[in-house]
């Protein structure tokens, strides 16, 4: 295990690595019914993942700084019951594949009762900063360890 998973406080070879956001549907978030708008999905996948990768020790901002960027290449939601004017959500992110030029997160959607209300998952491409294909193993050999340790630990973030 590297220092950067230690710092962390991260153990290998349990189960997955997940991160919990937490979300209050806004009236703004909702349609004449009251209903979660389907657009706020990806955005609240996107706060989830910004929030695992946080959870790590790394921060967006300073990946991209580092020269790497993680534009998505798809996005999945399946709907299973709605979400409603401030409910409170649990958005649950785990990392669902990894390889040197791609990963996959995952998503589960829960309201306060623990109810599932809905499943996702978006697809990333590592690239430069002109979006060209990049090995993040090598580039970031710290991040892609950290996140490697997210598929064989056992710790929620």
């Amino acid at each position: 295990m590297n220092s950067f998973n230690q710092r962390c406080g991260m153990e290998k070879n349990q189960d997955v690595f997940s991160s919990v956001t937490k979300i209050t549907v806004r009236y703004a978030d909702t349609d004449m019914m009251g209903i979660a708008h389907h657009s706020n999905y990806p955005i609240w996948f996107e706060a989830g993942r910004t929030d695992f990768i946080k959870r790590l020790g790394y921060s967006y901002s300073r990946i991209e700084k580092e020269g790497a960027y993680l534009p998505l290449t798809d996005l999945s939601c399946s709907f299973k019951r709605p979400a409603l004017y401030e409910d409170e959500l649990a958005i649950h992110t785990k990392l669902a594949l990894l390889t040197y030029v791609r990963v996959i997160f995952s998503y589960d959607v829960l309201d306060a009762s623990g109810t599932l209300l809905a499943t996702g998952k978006t697809h990333h491409a590592w690239t430069n900063t002109d979006l060209k294909p990049i090995n993040i193993a090598k580039k970031m050999p710290v991040v892609y360890e950290a996140l490697l340790g997210c598929l064989d630990g056992k710790k929620d973030l």
